[in-house]
């Protein structure tokens, strides 16, 4: 795990690819995308059945380490409109004490109705100042914004041509973009700016690559 101050607050990188926010007790996890499995194999794809519980098993286990008051996810819970996950994602919830609030994300499609029905906040962002938290990246300049959306990933060159892409954390003068949580989302390599900080994420650990 990774250390970041930003604005005078603390935040916890972890390998699952995500954040932890000390002085808010608050768990951000962005990009899940509940039941893509299960849409990738409605349409023909051959996809394990046993990848639908890996998300939950991560979120369980990051809640014991961290013991959140909160849990946050910035957008994409779900990939698509309900399918047989949602039962699974219903019962999943009330064994969750954390306070759970979803920030609307473009694939967000299920009604509200049925996520506040499970006791989910739902935002359209979250304004904590000095923090702003968004789904899509919304810089404004007057205060730091943490997002997902981009599913942002680095390239790292080895000997030779090898070379190996990893899922990141990518950190600019006035934001945070959290990797993807969810499998089958893809990377998007960004090129970092000479300020900016790029933390690999690896099952092991989170580093620092560039900045």
């Amino acid at each position: 795990m990774s250390e970041l101050k930003i604005k005078g607050d603390h935040f916890i990188l972890h390998p699952y690819g995500s954040a932890f926010w000390k002085e808010r007790s608050t768990l951000l996890v962005a990009d899940v995308h509940l039941g893509k499995a299960a849409h990738f194999r409605k349409n023909g794809m051959a996809v394990p059945t046993g990848t639908m519980f890996r998300a939950y098993e991560k979120i369980d286990t990051l809640i014991r380490k961290f013991n959140p008051d909160t849990l946050c996810f910035l957008g994409d819970l779900f990939h698509s409109s309900p399918n047989n996950e949602w039962d699974l994602f219903a019962d999943w919830t009330t064994h969750i004490e954390s306070d759970i609030v979803l920030i609307k994300g473009n694939h967000d499609l299920i009604p509200e109705h049925r996520l506040e029905s499970l006791g989910i906040h739902i935002r359209d962002s979250w304004d904590l100042p000095p923090f702003y938290l968004t789904h899509e990246p919304n810089e404004d300049g007057d205060t730091f914004n943490i997002c997902g959306h981009i599913h942002p990933g680095v390239r790292l060159r080895g000997p030779g041509r090898q070379s190996l892409r990893l899922p990141c954390f990518f950190k600019k003068e006035h934001q945070l973009i959290l990797p993807a949580f969810g499998e089958f989302t893809g990377k998007h390599v960004l090129s970092p700016q000479a300020t900016d900080q790029v933390y690999a994420v690896t099952p092991e650990e989170v580093l620092l690559v560039s900045g």
